[in-house]
């Protein structure tokens, strides 16, 4: 991901800011989790044939990267939906290729999150709604990236947007344009509208915009994109201060978490995954298998409930 990267960050203020003042609100009033908190954690995608003996058994095919993929991770960031609706016959072939327990979390089509009225009385939202609503226990929660160009003036249409959204499928929202950070009455008026719609927000941690670092939760469920730095060990530091912020938040009631790690090229996001997932556990107490990234596969051998998160 370019947003945000910077290529010197050795002056760079990583600790996590405190929480909004909107975000403590409302895990108060939320009621009483049922069970532990869920936890997805996965990449931008599973295209990655550099991933072909780390973390797909050697040789594997591109027509299997799903399989494989969805037995290692609980979720993705499903980029391809942000250039195209998926047809049935895609949403059927990618539920039925991936685990029992996996969410995808699509991204909004462009040619609705791009569109100056964000797609409305255009039929390309119901169509796209329509697909992705086709993944039924599958569907994670969706999310819409907003254009760099998309300020605060722009209110009024995304309020009308977040009204008309179908409250049966999860969203969140992800700002960019610096003006939504500015004004601290038209930040909480944003965020208030986002709460009263049942629509949540995302959450992005990188090193070039700390001001996206916003912290404010508006339903039940935290989406977090953390854009590391090739390893680097802040990378490292800045998870173990999400799990404490994740901590916080569980003990307070917050029922879902969808964590996203990117790294350069989304090669080194598994290795970051993996440490998330101990750190995570040892926290929380949660359980969850990491993904399987030593070594390889032995040849012909099924992973199938050997390399699953959950």
């Amino acid at each position: 991901m370019k947003f945000g990267k910077l290529f010197d960050i050795s002056n760079v203020d990583f600790k996590l800011p405190a929480d909004a003042s909107g975000t403590g609100r409302l895990l108060s009033n939320l009621p009483e989790r049922e069970g532990p908190l869920k936890v997805y954690i996965g990449c931008t995608g599973w295209s990655m044939k550099e991933w072909i003996g780390k973390v797909y058994p050697p040789k594997t095919k591109a027509k299997d990267f799903l399989f494989y993929y969805s037995r290692q991770f609980n979720t993705i960031e499903l980029n391809t939906t942000h250039y195209r609706t998926p047809d049935e016959k895609t949403i059927e072939k990618w539920k039925s290729e991936s685990g029992d327990n996996f969410r995808f979390c699509p991204k909004i089509l462009q040619a609705i999150s791009h569109r100056r009225d964000l797609g409305k009385d255009n039929p390309l939202v119901d169509k796209f709604t329509a697909a992705v609503y086709g993944l039924e226990e599958k569907l994670g929660s969706c999310f819409m990236q907003l254009p760099p160009y998309f300020d605060k003036n722009r209110l009024p249409i995304l309020i009308n947007f977040l009204e008309s959204w179908p409250k049966e499928i999860a969203l969140g929202i992800e700002f960019r344009h610096e003006s939504w950070f500015e004004d601290v009455q038209v930040k909480t008026e944003v965020f208030n509208a986002l709460e009263e719609n049942r629509i949540g927000t995302v959450i992005t941690d990188v090193s070039g915009r700390r001001d996206v670092l916003h912290q404010r939760l508006t339903t039940p469920i935290a989406m977090i994109r953390f854009v590391g730095n090739g390893l680097h060990p802040t990378d490292y530091s800045r998870i173990d201060e999400w799990v404490s912020r994740l901590k916080d938040w569980a003990d307070a009631g917050l029922k879902e978490v969808y964590f996203f790690p990117h790294e350069p090229d989304n090669i080194l996001a598994p290795d970051l995954a993996v440490y998330f997932v101990n750190q995570l556990n040892a926290a929380l107490d949660l359980g969850l298998k990491p993904p399987t990234l030593i070594g390889a596969f032995p040849e012909g051998q099924n992973p199938e409930g050997q390399i699953s998160l959950f």
